[in-house]
């Protein structure tokens, strides 16, 4: 470069840094500037010889990073000067975190660190390892909140900034933004930066629907401006009546969001009828914002007519973002749907600002810091001992991306979950006691399956016993990562307590084959039964399902020793192969599909060849049916970012381990005491639930109907024989 261009170079990144003080949205004290003006200083040193892919000074990206922060986001001085060094320890050997905590200070220095972390993750790996970058990442947060604020800041600006990549990594970067930067921002309120992460990944994944979508509104601003106004002309006379301070603005949908709506709805771009909102924006002190509000609702709904099903009131219970605003949908002019949004200004700034508005605004409330919440509730998704990353991540996508309900407890608190929970999850989120304990529930005084989905202003009463216990289909009906994670341990404790009772069980009955249960005859009943573990094999014989002719068949197999003798001679290698692969193939024998576990037709994805046994996930194709991929497939975070709508959950499931309902059939001779004794035989019966039971009784002849939850047809055969040893049952049958 020449001495001009360096010049003229200079007196630019000295405008930019200038421009960073002037849209600073905190006011920044003497010390504020002087503590950003040497974070400045030690950023120009430490990247002075480094260029960005697109040829500028690399500077110019932590000095953009940290506008981002200052401007759209409205952090402190602080977090300016932490944003301006955000690479520094990264890309100099020359500065440590010793040298940022002794020039700036212990907390400059940790979030320095933490975004340091953050950046010496692996940045080309598989996806599960990739999904435990995610896990450590989001771990940082038990340092600073703040790192995770500064993330988004510099994954946005290098979203803006991609045009010079290549365009696999193109791709690539915009489907980890899709998968996880996106849900991050919206869960912290960011929704200015959620909004154009996402549009910015949906143009790098699928320019031409970006670029076909953005041809569309550019080319219906006009239009859009001339109805704003024509709207506004109607309102305008009666809000100035009332000597409202207020302005008007229309905001178009993302192109993110028209793109989903086209998808979800199956319908064209023209068909989309919400493709902008109206936003009434109005002056007012904090004690008079409520009812200001209702004041404009009732003057936009005496000119348009509003859809009363489509009325969201987020002042009276704000979401757990702190997002505050009434939103309406009138007919408007030209008799089209438009949403109305209201907002006072500080309910703005908090909408575009997140949690920076919050701090500006905190004396202003003295409610609970949403943030402070927020982050309990992050740190205990974060404990929760998913041993796969992948499911963690998807469990804490879902968690991040809901949307609200708002339901109430039985004293009238008002509880926030997400959008599909159950009174499972409600249960959960009240104590883990609480849910351990559930025994069923009520919503709205009725009572409800525990896969009752949950519905905002529902009332939810949670029935408990000593006796109650979580059993494996609670998964099915929990949705929270905390409900989740509770279970899974309560689950693996009961499996580890039905192993030491069945290894008891398994000692008694080979004492009396002659076999005495040690390290080698628990290894060989291991090879016999095609089982990965002694706790397998324990669990089995505690349900019933490895039985005394099991057992009698592995001692007449052990005694004959000769001819073990012989078959481990002959035994190759390549056939040892196939034992493990059957072992695996004869444990996990069964690929299902969704909550139902439904079994459907499906073929295996040929880029990861999945194996029974693999975690697995199905993805509906267009031309052929459900593929199977593996969870850590390299092609499985492109298709969870871009198809979500199109993934199944899938697992291979031990048909030993899962619940099977039948339908009993009884009749006999009816007489006092016959029902109580059926029923407590069920009931007495370890691990059989009842599911239905009918009985009558026609002229002294009984006949009776039950339906019942089985692991196995061993379990099954020995209830039948009990049922048919009772005083006046004639027949038992199995229909």
């Amino acid at each position: 470069m020449t001495d001009v261009e360096i010049e003229k170079e200079n007196a630019e990144i000295a405008k930019a840094y200038k421009e960073l003080l002037r849209v600073s949205y905190q006011t920044l004290t003497k010390d504020d500037k002087k503590l950003i003006r040497q974070a400045f200083e030690v950023a120009v040193d430490a990247h002075k010889e480094q260029r960005r892919k697109s040829g500028e000074a690399y500077i110019f990206h932590p000095i953009a990073v940290a506008k981002i922060v200052a401007q759209e986001i409205g952090l402190d001085a602080t977090s300016i000067a932490a944003a301006l060094l955000h690479d520094v320890v990264e890309d100099n050997p020359d500065y440590t975190i010793a040298d940022m905590e002794q020039l700036f200070g212990e907390t400059v220095a940790r979030i320095v660190d933490g975004l340091t972390k953050i950046s010496s993750l692996k940045k080309d790996m598989d996806v599960s390892l990739q999904a435990e970058n995610f896990r450590k990442m989001l771990l940082t947060l038990n340092d600073d909140v703040r790192v995770i604020i500064i993330k988004i800041a510099d994954r946005l600006h290098n979203m803006q900034t991609m045009d010079s990549m290549r365009p696999d990594k193109q791709v690539k970067i915009a489907s980890e933004t899709l998968y996880i930067y996106a849900p991050l921002a919206h869960r912290i309120g960011l929704y200015n930066i959620k909004t154009e992460l996402e549009d910015l990944g949906l143009k790098y994944t699928q320019p031409n629907v970006y670029n076909d979508i953005l041809g569309k509104m550019e080319d219906s601003k006009e239009e859009q401006d001339a109805y704003i106004k024509s709207f506004s002309k109607v309102i305008e006379t009666s809000l100035n009546k009332e000597g409202l301070n207020y302005e008007i603005k229309g905001r178009p949908k993302s192109i993110f969001s028209i793109r989903r709506k086209i998808v979800k709805q199956g319908v064209s771009f023209d068909e989309v009828y919400d493709k902008f909102a109206v936003r009434i924006i109005y002056k007012s002190d904090f004690k008079n914002e409520k009812f200001l509000a209702w004041k404009i609702y009732s003057i936009v709904t005496d000119h348009f007519t509003p859809n009363p099903t489509r009325l969201r009131d987020w002042i009276s219970s704000p979401k757990s973002t702190g997002y505050e605003a009434l939103h309406i949908t009138v007919v408007g002019p030209k008799k089209r749907w438009v949403e109305v949004q209201i907002r006072s200004e500080r309910m703005n700034e908090i909408a575009e600002k997140g949690y920076a508005a919050h701090y500006k605004y905190k004396n202003a409330t003295d409610k609970e810091d949403n943030l402070d919440l927020w982050i309990n509730k992050l740190q205990e998704a974060l404990e929760s001992n998913e041993a796969d990353a992948v499911d963690f991540v998807e469990q804490f996508k879902l968690n991040l991306y809901s949307k609200e309900i708002f339901v109430f407890s039985p004293k009238g608190d008002l509880k926030s979950l997400p959008k599909s929970a159950t009174p499972l999850d409600f249960a959960f989120s009240i104590h883990t006691e609480v849910g351990m304990k559930t025994r069923g529930a009520k919503v709205n005084g009725k009572l409800v399956p525990l896969s009752h989905e949950l519905q905002s202003g529902d009332r939810v009463e949670i029935l408990t016993s000593e006796n109650a216990k979580p059993n494996v289909n609670w998964l099915d009906y929990a949705t929270t990562a905390r409900a989740r994670s509770k279970i899974k341990s309560a689950l693996n404790a009961h499996t580890k307590e039905i192993s030491a009772e069945g290894k008891e069980i398994l000692r008694r009955k080979l004492k009396q084959l002659k076999i005495t249960l040690n390290e080698k005859s628990i290894n060989e009943l291991v090879n016999y039964f095609k089982l990965k573990t002694s706790l397998d094999l324990f669990y089995r014989v505690g349900i019933g399902s490895i039985d005394n002719t099991k057992l009698k068949a592995f001692a007449a197999s052990r005694s004959n020793a000769f001819m073990s003798y012989i078959k481990n001679r002959i035994r190759k290698p390549d056939v040892l192969k196939d034992i493990d692969k059957e072992e695996i193939t004869s444990k996990y024998d069964m690929l299902v599909f969704g909550k139902e576990e439904e079994r459907l037709n499906y073929t295996l994805a040929n880029c990861c060849n999945p194996i029974p046994g693999d975690k697995v996930f199905g993805f509906i194709t267009i031309n052929d049916g459900i593929k199977v991929h593996k969870k850590n497939c390299p092609n499985a975070v492109s298709l969870q970012s871009n198809y979500a709508y199109r993934i199944m959950q899938a697992k291979w499931i031990d048909s030993s381990q899962r619940t099977y309902t039948s339908h009993i059939k009884l009749s006999g001779i009816d007489n006092l005491g016959l029902v109580n004794d059926i029923t407590k035989l069920i009931s007495g019966n370890l691990h059989v639930n009842m599911k239905s039971i009918s009985f009558s009784s026609d002229d002294g002849i009984f006949n009776g109907d039950i339906v019942v939850e089985v692991k196995n047809q061993t379990m099954l055969k020995n209830l039948i024989n009990k049922l048919k040893k009772i005083n006046g049952i004639d027949k038992v049958s199995r229909v």
